[in-house]
C-alpha cells in the first residue's frame, strides 16, 4: 500500500509512524487522558485499514484526518486536541516556502503527482521538468498573490477547479482555431523573420508546422489548424509541375501533348502532397514545445469547407492521404509501427461522402478503417452542427472547446483567429452531497457555487485585459488570432462574443445519482438532469448580459482531475456507494463508464446534453478490435452523422517491447494499485510498452494517475 507525500513523492504505508505520531501527542497530556498502547495500536490499524478500502494511495493529509477522526472516536479529546496543535505548528512551517520540495522532486524524478498529471508529458525530460518546475513557482504565487484566498481554498478542496493555475501568473489564453488561411495567403512572420505566401504545396506544409509549434509556445490549450487552407496551393503546386515538365521535355528535345505532361506533372504532384502531408504528421510528433510536449493539435478535414470543385477535389487528395499514412503510424524507437497521440484528426461527415454511393465515399471507409487501427479520426455531423450553430460547419478548439458563431462587421461568419480565454469548473457531484440530498438546498449551493465559478472566471478574464500583442506577435500581430499594432492590447477581442470563457462541470451522472436514486439515464432522473444543464445555460446567459462576455456551457474533459475531484469528495464525505466509491467521476454529462449500455443508445442518449453544451462537448462509444469488422464502423458513423454532432470510437492500440505483443495490454491490480501489464509476457515496466488510450478527448501515451486508470480499467464495450 502507498501513500503520497505532501511533497508528490510515493512512498510504502508505515503503520509504524502513525503510532509514534499519536504516541508523541498522547506523551505529553495528563496521566489521566492518557491512551494505552494497545489503543493507539488498534488507531493504527483502523487507519490502515481504512486506506486499504480506499483502494488507492492516500496522501499524508488524508491520512492525518483519519488519524484524528480515530483519537477522537476513543474519546481522548486531549490527545486529539495536541495531535491537531502538532499539525497546525508544521502547516505553518511549511506555508513559509511551499515550492522547494515540490521543485526538488520533480528534479529527482520522484513527483508521483508530476509522473501522473499529463498523459502525453514525459516528467523525466527536462524540457518537461522546466515546464512543471516555473508552473510550481506560477501556481505559488497565483495562490499567494493573484486569486482571492476562497477561490483558492474552493479549488484546494475540490469544490471547483481553476485549470492550468500554472500559466495563470502570465497572461496566456486557453484554445483557439488558427488562422493559417491568412498567414499562409497574407504571410506572417516567424521569429522575426518575415514569410511570404508559400510557391507549393510542401512549403506551405512546412510553414504550418513551424506556425503550430510557434502557437503552440504561446498559450497553454490546443489549436486547430484546417486542411481546407492548405488546399489552394495544391493547385499552386501543379502549375509550377506542369511548367516544369515542359521545360524539361523541351530541353530534352521530347515533343508531348499537353495531356502527357499533365499526367507526368500529376504524378509528381502526388509524391510532393505525400511528402507534404509526411511533414506535418512527422513534424507534430517530434516537435517539442516549450512546454515539452508535442504541441496538442487538431486537424480538421471538412470537404464543403472547399471554394470550389477543384479546390475540393485536391483537398479530398490531402485527406486520403492524410488518413492513409495516420493508418499506417508511426515508428517507435524499436521500428515497430504504433498509434501517435497527435495530430488529433477530425472527420466531417457530409452528403457528398457519408452514402454508399457518394463521391467520396471511399474517404469515409478510410476513416473508418483508421478509426479502427489507430482511434482517430473522430467525426463531426455537418447536418447536426448546422441545426445547432445557426448553419455553420468549424472545428472546435483543441479536442471539444467550442465557440459561437460571431459576424464580423460585414455581417459575416468568422471562426478562425478566435479563442478560448479559459476554463473554471465546477464539480457538480461535491455541489449535491453538501446539500445532502435536499432539493431545495441543492438549488441553493448550486447558486453560490455558481456564483463562486463566475468571479473565478472574471479572474481569468481580467488577468487577459491589458495584455499587449507584443506579449505573444504570432498570435496577435502575425494573424494566427489577429493583426494588431504594436503596443495594442487585445481587449478588443476579450468582448463581444470574439473570444469565449468557459463554465465547465463535471459528475453529472453521480450528481443525479445522489439526488434521485437513479443514473441519469433512467427515464425519471433524465428531466433532473436536463434542469441542472439548463440551470448552467441561465447562468452563463445572465453573465453574458451583464458583461459582454461570451460566456458558455463545456463538458470538461477532466484528466488528472477527475482523480483529485474523488480523493476530494472522499475526503469530505466519505465513501457512499455508486457516488464516491470510485478513484475518479464521470466527465461532463457522460453515461458512467460501467453502465452497460448499447452503442446507439449511448450516442442517442447523449446527443440530448449535447446542444446543452454549447461551449464545447464530446460523446464516445468503447468498442472492441474492429478492423475486421469495418461495416460496423460504418454504421455507426452513419448514426453519428445522423443524430448527435460530435462523437468519437474508442478502441485499443498497443504494444509490449519486451515481446512483440500486439493487442490490448491489461491493467490490473497489484499491491492496491492499478498497474499496466501484457498478457503474453507479464511485462510491468511502462518504458517497455506503448499504450494508447482516449483519455479526455486527445490520445495520452504517458500513462494516467491511479484514477484515470481505473476508469479505462472499468469501461464497458459498446458494440
Amino acid at each position: 500500500m502507498k501513500i503520497i507525500k505532501r511533497n508528490g513523492s510515493e512512498v510504502d504505508f508505515n503503520i509504524e509512524k502513525i503510532e509514534v505520531a499519536v504516541t508523541k501527542a498522547n506523551d505529553v497530556v495528563n496521566d489521566a487522558e492518557k491512551m494505552t498502547p494497545m489503543q493507539i495500536k488498534r488507531i493504527a490499524q483502523s487507519v490502515a485499514l481504512s486506506c486499504q478500502k480506499m483502494n488507492r494511495a492516500l496522501s499524508v493529509e488524508e491520512i492525518q484526518d483519519l488519524v484524528e477522526k480515530q483519537i477522537m472516536a476513543h474519546g481522548a479529546f486531549e490527545v486529539a486536541k495536541r495531535y491537531i496543535t502538532y499539525r497546525y505548528t508544521r502547516s505553518l512551517v511549511r506555508k513559509s516556502n511551499t515550492t522547494d520540495d515540490k521543485i526538488l522532486s520533480l528534479i529527482e524524478c520522484n513527483n508521483e503527482e508530476a509522473k501522473q498529471e499529463n498523459s502525453n508529458k514525459n516528467p523525466t525530460v527536462n524540457s518537461v521538468q522546466r515546464d512543471y518546475m516555473a508552473g510550481e513557482v506560477s501556481k505559488d504565487i497565483t495562490n499567494r498573490i493573484l486569486l482571492p484566498q476562497d477561490i483558492v481554498q474552493a479549488h484546494n478542496e475540490g469544490i471547483i477547479h481553476f485549470h492550468d493555475a500554472d500559466y495563470f501568473a502570465q497572461h496566456m489564453h486557453n484554445c483557439d482555431l488558427v488562422n493559417l488561411e491568412d498567414m499562409l495567403q497574407n504571410g506572417t512572420v516567424i521569429s522575426g523573420t518575415m514569410i511570404e505566401k508559400p510557391h507549393s504545396f510542401s512549403t506551405a506544409c512546412n510553414i504550418a508546422t513551424q506556425i503550430i509549434a510557434q502557437v503552440a509556445s504561446n498559450q497553454y490549450g490546443g489549436q486547430s489548424i484546417s486542411l481546407a487552407h492548405l488546399a489552394p496551393f495544391v493547385q499552386v503546386s501543379r502549375e509550377k509541375l506542369r511548367r516544369d515538365v515542359a521545360a524539361e521535355m523541351a530541353d530534352a528535345g521530347v515533343e508531348m501533348t499537353q495531356q502527357q505532361i499533365n499526367a507526368i506533372a500529376e504524378k509528381r504532384l502526388r509524391s510532393e502532397i505525400n511528402k507534404g502531408v509526411q511533414t506535418i504528421q512527422y513534424q507534430v510528433v517530434t516537435l517539442l514545445t516549450t512546454n515539452g510536449q508535442a504541441p496538442f493539435v487538431t486537424v480538421f478535414m471538412y470537404l464543403n469547407e472547399a471554394k470550389n470543385e477543384q479546390e475540393k477535389q485536391d483537398l479530398a487528395i490531402i485527406i486520403e492521404e492524410m488518413l492513409a499514412q495516420r493508418y499506417i503510424g508511426v515508428k517507435n524507437e524499436d521500428g515497430v509501427w504504433i498509434t501517435p497521440a497527435f495530430p488529433k484528426l477530425i472527420y466531417v461527415l457530409e452528403e457528398d461522402n457519408v452514402h454508399a454511393d457518394s463521391k467520396y465515399y471511399y474517404l469515409t471507409k478510410l476513416a473508418a478503417k483508421c478509426s479502427a487501427k489507430r482511434l482517430v479520426p473522430d467525426y463531426i455531423s455537418e447536418k447536426k452542427m448546422k441545426e445547432l450553430k445557426e448553419g455553420n460547419c468549424f472545428p472546435v478548439m483543441g479536442c471539444r472547446s467550442a465557440l459561437a458563431p460571431w459576424k464580423d462587421e460585414e455581417g459575416n461568419y468568422k471562426f478562425y483567429g478566435r479563442f478560448n480565454q479559459g476554463v473554471v469548473t465546477i464539480n457538480l457531484v461535491d455541489v449535491a452531497l453538501s446539500s445532502g440530498g435536499n432539493t431545495e438546498k441543492f438549488w441553493s449551493i448550486f447558486d453560490e457555487r455558481l456564483e463562486l465559478c463566475y468571479r473565478a472566471l472574471m479572474c481569468r478574464h481580467n488577468r487577459l485585459k491589458g495584455t499587449l500583442s507584443d506579449a505573444a506577435p504570432i498570435l496577435w500581430q502575425y494573424g494566427a488570432c489577429a493583426r494588431l499594432k504594436k503596443g495594442e492590447t487585445i481587449d478588443k477581442l476579450l468582448f463581444g462574443g470574439y473570444s469565449s470563457i468557459s463554465l465547465g462541470y463535471a459528475g453529472l451522472y453521480e450528481c443525479v445519482k445522489f439526488m434521485t436514486g437513479k443514473s441519469h439515464t433512467h427515464p425519471e432522473a433524465t428531466p433532473f438532469a436536463i434542469r441542472i444543464m439548463e440551470h448552467m445555460n441561465d447562468a452563463c446567459n445572465k453573465w453574458k448580459e451583464q458583461t459582454n462576455i461570451a460566456f458558455s456551457i463545456y463538458g470538461t474533459p477532466l484528466e488528472s482531475t477527475t482523480y483529485k475531484f474523488a480523493k476530494c469528495l472522499q475526503r469530505r464525505f466519505g465513501v457512499i456507494e455508486g457516488v464516491t466509491d470510485k478513484g475518479y467521476i464521470t466527465n461532463s454529462y457522460h453515461v458512467h463508464v460501467t453502465e452497460p449500455i448499447d452503442a446507439f443508445e449511448k450516442l442517442r442518449f447523449e446527443a440530448k446534453f449535447q446542444h446543452l453544451s454549447s461551449g464545447g462537448a464530446i460523446s464516445y462509444i468503447e468498442v472492441p478490435n474492429m478492423q475486421n469488422n469495418l461495416d460496423a464502423v460504418l454504421a455507426v458513423i452513419r448514426f453519428i452523422y445522423d443524430n448527435i454532432m460530435y462523437a468519437e470510437l474508442n478502441t485499443k492500440s498497443d504494444y509490449c517491447s519486451e515481446c512483440g505483443f500486439d493487442g490490448e495490454i491489461q491493467i490490473v491490480e497489484q499491491d492496491g494499485k492499478f498497474i499496466w501489464r501484457c498478457p503474453k509476457c507479464g511485462n510491468t515496466d511502462q518504458n517497455r510498452m506503448n499504450v494508447a488510450r482516449r483519455t479526455c478527448g486527445y490520445i495520452g501515451s504517458q500513462f494516467w494517475n491511479q484514477g484515470r486508470t481505473q476508469e479505462i480499467k472499468e469501461r464497458v464495450l459498446h458494440l
